[in-house]
């Protein structure tokens, strides 16, 4: 019973901190299960690119989640850790990554490097408008699969859908086909980057990073080629990534509303956190600048590439473990044709532009 005048009695501070502990070991019961998985998958990996070292412990990950996620691994108890090893342990390997590259490195775009990339996604975004018109999809499914094939995948879709009022059908369809989109290019694109450019660097870094739709990809797609790809090419997806902001301005702008109110709702969107810059960009772009400064020091930097090679082929695992190919055979004629045109489109663009500016 609660005395008239006094306010109710808290529960013991002891009592909050059990139940704060009680969730993250609930969450930690849900991860687990999906990361061993992802874990040993990697680690078979690391065993058996010892006897195919031009493969690579990643694209062996990749096939090998494939494999096992779609014959006996695809269970739902294993989803959430495979979303957290995805996810999580790619944005700590893109920070530590920082660590090992200076600004020097980050220049080798240039200028010419930048205006690829905001051409590319701009005829992207117009491309996938257009395609998506004429084979009759909503405004707003359209707006999905824009943002998605032209920034960074689920995370632009999961960006933009409040921002337009899309519906969760309509996200849903649209991250499964550009996340399947992406499946598909991260495998040609390195076939297709050693024809056309015998792997240069530059352009077949610009042909991954500025085409592929999640930043998983990119950096699964560059580890096939090498090195040296796999860091430039996710350097040019950073760009992109940056510029989500942008594009959701622009979206939110072709839904004809007026610009005091794109502004209201972009500064109410960014205290609420929805649109911001993920996390990981800025703490690369941190870790690049110490390194530039040698507060990193070499030894340090050898043992960010070290971890972050090994949290990299846990989530390329993660990557094949959840790419579910049953969803490949459900999506209709219309939809894989305009995830088959968009795809086009991107790629077609990207070597026509890779031959103007790079």
């Amino acid at each position: 019973m609660i005395r008239k005048g006094f306010p109710p009695k808290r529960k013991p501070f002891s009592y909050e901190i059990l139940s704060q502990d009680k969730i993250i070991l609930n969450e930690t019961k849900d991860i687990l299960p999906g990361l061993i998985v992802s874990i040993s998958i990697s680690l078979i990996s690391m065993g058996l690119s010892k006897f195919a070292p031009s493969l690579g412990a990643g694209t062996i990950a990749i096939f090998l989640g494939m494999l096992a996620g779609n014959l006996f691994l695809g269970q739902k108890v294993f989803q959430k850790g495979y979303k957290f090893s995805e996810t999580n342990l790619l944005s700590y390997s893109i920070v530590l990554l920082g660590g090992t590259l200076s600004v020097t490195k980050l220049m080798e775009l240039g200028f010419n490097g930048i205006f690829f990339v905001i051409i590319q996604m701009t005829i992207t975004i117009v491309g996938a408008m257009y395609i998506g018109k004429k084979l009759g999809f909503s405004q707003n499914f359209r707006m999905l699969m824009a943002s998605g094939n032209a920034v960074c995948g689920s995370s632009a879709i999961a960006a933009t859908a409040p921002v337009i009022d899309a519906s969760d059908e309509d996200k849903g369809i649209a991250i499964t086909v550009v996340n399947i989109t992406g499946i598909f290019l991260m495998f040609l694109l390195p076939v297709l980057s050693g024809y056309l450019y015998n792997h240069e660097v530059v352009r077949t870094s610009a042909m991954i990073g500025g085409t592929l739709q999640s930043v998983g990809q990119v950096v699964a797609s560059g580890e096939m080629v090498n090195e040296h790809v796999k860091e430039l090419a996710t350097i040019f997806k950073i760009v992109r990534v940056i510029l989500l902001v942008g594009v959701i301005f622009v979206l939110g702008h072709i839904k004809q509303k007026t610009n005091h109110e794109i502004v209201e709702e972009e500064i109410s969107d960014v205290k609420k956190g929805k649109i911001k810059i993920p996390w990981y960009v800025i703490g690369f772009f941190i870790t690049c600048a110490l390194f530039t400064l040698n507060i990193i020091s070499p030894e340090v930097s050898y043992l960010f590439k070290a971890i972050s090679n090994k949290l990299e082929i846990i989530a390329l695992a993660a990557i094949g473990l959840r790419v579910n190919l049953r969803e490949l055979i459900k999506q209709g004629k219309s939809v894989s044709l305009y995830a088959l045109f968009v795809g086009s489109l991107q790629v077609v663009t990207a070597i026509a532009l890779i031959s103007i500016f790079l």
